[in-house]
């Protein structure tokens, strides 16, 4: 929320004549002058990747419906009053592909929908299937695309997916998601604490009528845009960061640390069950099948215990045992409230149940993740859940847009071409107070510590920051007769 007004807006006396350029407040005004610094060039370069973010997150948003019209002859069928046993679904779809086992298997969860058999393909990329569409009612082979995910995201919406997540360009480009949701509580927060100063400012000037120049109403757009979403850009922040590369590394071991990860079912068919460890997210590849998933008839005796015990979602995921001497997983899939996540595991040649994780005995920070993510998605709540994200991303793109609006309003080329405005004096930062100067310092390193690309990308903007404001001040130093350069003021 960028909040630089005008000059004639301002409610501050204006420097004296012989002020050198760049001085900094004293006092508690320094760190003023470094957050309006920081938040207006935080604003133009993080811009364009928080832009980028809310325009893409924007189309994925609404990629359920999308699918179902793009997609609609592999999602649907006639409405089936009596399927076919999954076992023989399962065999049309593995004589579809020449005999080869499932690594996943996702029964229709409802009379028009379609059973997906999926199997591990060497070509594909990493969390990536080779799906099946099989009609339930005649076992006829509906489709073959490739799958994303748990949620089994089809190729368009997963094309939509990376393009938010990495732009499409692998892994190297999962550095721009990351630096936008880094920055994006920085800005957001910086935003409001400046907001707030300028009403306060606003409050104790005499010239309390509100401006009415072009540029102030899109300030006040701006702010109050800001404030009213600030919830919104702080879930969508803390969330996206769980699927960043450095950052989500660090957010899951802290989540280890203090016991908050998804309990799992265990697959030991013999000895101790062992400890619940990671969680449903989709980001692994699937394992190879063990040669029990080849014979078709093992579902029909895993889907029926599993229906029998907790398992009662429309929605779920049959997985064969990854390696002999392991047994059999159905997981609760569905993501939309109050869908649950419970999973047992299965020994179909004892016909029982091994293992189980029932929902309601998850931690609450487990629970809270998984919401997370789904409401992240737009998928917890459905379509009020889609309309509140494009609503959020709209609100984004339009603060990074009139936030470039304003500083072009404002720049100060005066005969270049190209000049870049300056908010605040240069070097503020390190020209504070040493007890500010420190504790800000203590505060950056331990975030940097979390999230090393802000943390960098922080240090380099101080760096740089402070450097051009000491080469500025040497150079009016060497030039005495030259006119102070104007310090714009709020």
């Amino acid at each position: 929320m960028t909040v630089l007004a005008d000059p004639q807006e301002s409610t501050q006396p204006a420097p004296p004549a012989n002020a050198p350029a760049g001085n900094v407040p004293e006092g508690r005004g320094w760190f003023r002058a470094f957050l309006l610094r920081l938040h207006f060039y935080a604003g133009i370069l993080a811009g364009p990747f928080l832009l980028v973010a809310a325009l893409s997150g924007g189309v994925y948003a609404i990629t359920p419906q999308l699918e179902q019209a793009v997609y609609a002859k592999e999602l649907h069928v006639p409405a089936v009053a009596n399927p076919l046993p999954l076992s023989a679904q399962v065999k049309a779809a593995m004589d579809s592909v020449g005999g080869a086992a499932p690594v996943t298997v996702r029964p229709a969860p409802g009379p028009e929908d379609t059973t997906r058999v999926l199997f591990a393909d060497k070509s594909l990329g990493e969390s990536e299937n080779r799906t099946i569409f099989v009609d339930p009612g005649t076992a006829a082979i509906r489709g073959d695309l490739t799958t994303y995910g748990s949620s089994g995201a089809l190729p368009m919406r997963t094309w939509i997916s990376n393009l938010h997540r990495s732009l499409n360009l692998g892994e190297p480009g999962r550095i721009y998601s990351e630096l936008a949701a880094s920055w994006l509580w920085v800005v957001a927060l910086g935003g409001l604490v400046l907001w707030i100063d300028r009403i306060r400012r606003r409050r104790t000037s005499p010239q309390k009528a509100r401006p009415v120049s072009g540029r102030a109403r899109t300030v006040w757009l701006h702010g109050t845009t800001g404030t009213v979403m600030l919830a919104a850009f702080l879930f969508l922040s803390a969330s996206g960061l769980t699927w960043s590369a450095s950052a989500g590394e660090n957010i899951t071991a802290l989540r280890t640390s203090l016991g908050w990860l998804t309990p799992t079912v265990s697959t030991a068919l013999t000895g101790p069950a062992s400890a619940p460890a990671g969680d449903h997210s989709g980001h692994g590849s699937a394992s190879a099948p063990s040669s029990a998933a080849a014979d078709p008839a093992a579902y029909d005796t895993v889907q029926r215990i599993a229906r029998a015990d907790i398992i009662t979602a429309p929605m779920v995921d049959i997985k064969p045992p990854a390696s002999e001497g392991k047994a059999w997983t159905v997981t609760e899939a569905g993501r939309e409230w109050p869908a649950t996540a419970s999973a047992v595991a299965i020994d179909p040649a004892a016909e029982k149940v091994t293992s189980r994780a029932d929902f309601k005995d998850f931690g609450l920070a487990a629970k809270l993740t998984r919401w997370a993510i789904a409401a992240h998605m737009g998928l917890l709540f459905g379509l009020p859940n889609q309309l509140v994200l494009l609503a959020v991303a709209a609100g984004l793109a339009a603060m990074v847009v009139w936030g470039y609006v304003m500083w072009w309003r404002r720049r100060p080329t005066r005969g270049s071409t190209w000049a870049m405005g300056r908010p605040a004096p240069g070097g503020a930062f390190v020209r504070g107070h040493w007890a500010g100067v420190l504790a800000a310092i203590t505060a950056m390193v331990l975030v940097g510590m979390f999230l090393p690309l802000l943390g960098w990308s922080l240090l380099v903007f101080i760096l740089l920051d402070t450097a051009i404001a000491e080469a500025r001040r040497r150079r009016r130093s060497l030039e005495p007769s030259a006119e102070p350069e104007e310090v714009p003021s709020r």
